[in-house]
């Protein structure tokens, strides 16, 4: 079976502005006031970006090398709230896109969103609502967020190519910016909040996944964990993604919330994601933290074994730069670059990536 997994998925702001139906575009941020001013910005860096845009234009070229790969199932973590909603929660920094624009979800032909993260209440709970109305709507399943905790913490469930399924779960913790009151609850709409890695959280979240796991289930935690910026993983962290795996029965941590990629381990067979980075946003032309480049966005592509206990076998990663608003193949350069990134902050796990032609890299060595 093959999963494919990208970080944050952010269509609101500049990149719902060149959409067909863009949303107000009044802001209320502190420095910027109007999301036209982010496609501006874009603009300035990389050139004119005709308007309207077409539903499939922010994806470029992933359209077709995602498809190359032939996935079973395409995941992401969307982090932007599709809404109408008009009352925007008061933390700085908010992304909503129309929902007339949705069709860009399904362009990319995706399978299901983890909605655990900290936008997806930034219109509030009828921000929410929307969100999850609109993703059934449109035929894409969701977990992370829903109108109670029961809903916010059970699994979408998704069946490969040969009939098996999967069970993705969408979770996320405070360090990652979420405000702790957007907790899902008993008659109260949000998202599964883990409130931090302990021993009791651990625990708790095996005994979710227990509840709904059957023999042969392929077990997808996607999870929207630390700070947006830096390399290190912290020893709290690698504890705890070893646990899951050890202990809560999970086959591919998705883990998300860094603006760049970071490094990757395969425990016990199975893939460990710790910062998937960004798939597509709208941070052209904004200055700071250049020498993460951000403008890089990867699609991770895990093949995973059925008849070995459903551990990894291959990982292909394709890179794209976002231009204009749209993913680009990489050039030979910056795939070179990221082969070097990814293995430099993986080595600690044993791990390195070998490039597989020009725009391609992949997993050249798994721990045991």
């Amino acid at each position: 079976m093959k999963l494919l997994l990208t970080g944050d998925v952010m269509l609101g702001r500049g990149i719902d502005q060149i959409l067909e139906y863009p949303s107000d575009p009044k802001l209320y941020e502190r420095y910027i006031g109007s999301a036209g001013d982010y496609v501006q910005l874009a603009e300035n860096a990389h050139g004119h970006i005709d308007r309207p845009v077409a539903p499939d234009y922010v994806w470029g070229d992933a359209l077709t090398e995602i498809d190359r790969h032939a996935p079973d199932l395409r995941i992401v973590n969307l982090e932007t709230a599709i809404t109408t909603a008009k009352s925007h929660a008061p933390k700085g920094i908010n992304y909503r896109m129309n929902p007339g624009n949705a069709d860009v979800l399904r362009a990319l032909r995706i399978d299901a969103c983890s909605l655990a993260n900290n936008h997806v209440l930034d219109w509030g709970r009828r921000g929410l609502a929307e969100t999850i109305e609109t993703l059934e709507r449109i035929g894409i399943a969701s977990s992370g967020a829903g109108h109670d905790r029961e809903t916010a913490q059970a699994p979408a469930i998704l069946r490969g190519s040969d009939g098996r399924r999967v069970l993705l779960f969408g979770a996320a913790t405070p360090d990652s910016g979420v405000p702790l009151d957007w907790a899902a609850a008993d008659r109260k709409p949000g998202i599964a909040l883990l409130p931090d890695l302990s021993e009791a959280t651990i625990e708790t979240v095996a005994r979710r996944i227990a509840a709904h796991k059957a023999v042969g289930d392929v077990v997808v935690l996607s999870l929207h964990w630390g700070g947006n910026w830096g390399y290190r993983i912290r020893d709290e962290e690698n504890a705890f993604a070893h646990a899951l795996i050890e202990r809560a029965g999970v086959d591919v941590l998705h883990g998300h919330s860094s603006h760049h990629t970071k490094g990757i381990e395969v425990y016990r067979g199975k893939l460990i994601l710790y910062g998937c980075g960004d798939f597509i946003n709208d941070y052209e032309g904004i200055p700071g933290h250049e020498g993460y480049r951000s403008d890089l966005a990867l699609a991770f592509v895990a093949s995973i074994d059925e008849e070995n206990d459903n551990s990894l076998s291959a990982l292909s990663i394709v890179p794209f730069r976002i231009a204009r608003f749209q993913l680009q193949l990489a050039s030979a350069a910056d795939t070179n670059w990221l082969q070097d990134v990814l293995t430099r902050e993986s080595a600690p796990f044993g791990l390195r990536f070998v490039g597989s032609g020009p725009h391609e890299l992949k997993l050249a060595h798994q721990a045991q």
